[in-house]
């Protein structure tokens, strides 16, 4: 399958050429990786199964892993469930659009597939022009999950969609890096309290300053015991993962320990590095990968991915990275490097 490259131009009046060619893939069933303003996605028509299954096809993702609905209005996104709590209201109202995914009952026009098989399905207004324009201008809901293979590091550029996806999808809408650089947040709302299945662009405190308390899930999972249905995206037991072995810290003495005794092993280490550690530049014989200033988790998180990728490029065997805080946006990050260093 040849992947047809479909550039975005920004400040073209009318209808864009390259949004109206992606749209009519969507609706014919085929697959557009497109820009939101958390990571690349990769989308289908989400009340077409056969179209949504050509995601699972692409991406290898198993069955279990349901994938997210995205929406172009509040009107859309209730198209397409039986209720709409107050709680939902309350979000919908400050974070929609924008990263945060609801899981709400889902109507039969939903099919299966979207939702592993359970009863509700997660809804999303991204806050992002291109991806709003797209799913207008098709006239469905999209369901998308990050246009990477399935575990793997999630792409904020179209060169990382290229990698992981060229050759396997029918198109890839460029509109530059995606800004937030970490999935959305989602939330079950319809639970008391609230429950998060996954931290993301969205914080905790954000949405704990709406609804009150919530809480985590806690999700343990076996390696060898495949789950049946998950009720959210990026449960698995490896997700995020770079194909070098991922060493997490807990602060720069740690990473400087742990850089040593890598290389005395033999490895090719690679660091996320933050901004004023370990002296910059990274000491001989590693790889570093400029990350940003430490306290800073809108930046780290932007970066995050882009980073993993860059040192997996660089051919390293091991990569050292420090643990944010949990604060804010750190609580996704934190979420992510675990996962993927499983």
């Amino acid at each position: 399958m040849k992947t047809l490259h479909l550039r975005f131009a920004p400040g073209l009046e009318g209808p864009q050429p390259a949004i109206l060619e992606a749209a009519a893939i969507i609706r014919r069933g085929g697959l557009v990786a497109f820009p939101t303003e958390t990571v690349y996605g990769l989308g289908a028509n989400a009340l077409d199964r056969e179209a949504v299954l050509r995601i699972f096809a692409a991406k290898q993702r198993p069955a279990w892993d349901p994938v997210i609905v995205h929406a172009c209005s509040i009107a859309m996104a209730e198209s397409l469930v039986t209720a709409w709590p107050p709680a939902a209201l309350k979000l919908a109202a400050r974070f929609m659009p924008g990263p945060l995914t609801l899981l709400l009952p889902k109507r039969d026009i939903v099919p299966d597939v979207c939702t592993a098989g359970r009863p509700k399905v997660g809804i999303r207004i991204p806050a992002h022009p291109v991806a709003l324009a797209l799913i207008e201008a098709a006239g469905v809901p999209i369901a998308a999950p990050s246009a990477n293979r399935f575990g793997r590091t999630s792409p904020t550029t179209v060169a990382h969609v290229e990698r992981d996806l060229g050759g396997r999808i029918d198109a890839i809408l460029d509109a530059g890096p995606a800004e937030v650089g970490v999935e959305s947040t989602v939330l079950d709302p319809t639970a008391d309290p609230p429950v998060i299945y996954r931290p993301g662009g969205v914080s905790r405190e954000q949405i704990e300053a709406i609804l009150g308390p919530v809480r985590l899930a806690d999700h343990k999972l076996r390696d060898d015991v495949p789950p049946e249905g998950l009720e959210s995206p990026g449960l698995g037991i490896r997700h995020y993962a770079p194909h070098a072995t991922l060493v997490l810290v807990a602060d720069e003495k740690e990473m400087e320990q742990a850089a040593a005794r890598h290389r005395a092993r033999g490895e090719r280490i690679g660091l996320m590095l933050p901004q004023g550690w370990l002296g910059e530049p990274a000491p001989d014989e590693c790889k570093a990968f400029a990350w940003g200033p430490f306290d800073q988790p809108q930046v780290l998180a932007q970066r995050l991915y882009e980073g993993l990728r860059w040192l997996d490029e660089c051919d390293v065997t091991v990569i050292i990275c420090p643990l944010p805080p949990e604060a804010g946006l750190g609580l996704a990050i934190r979420d992510r490097l675990r996962k993927a260093a499983k």
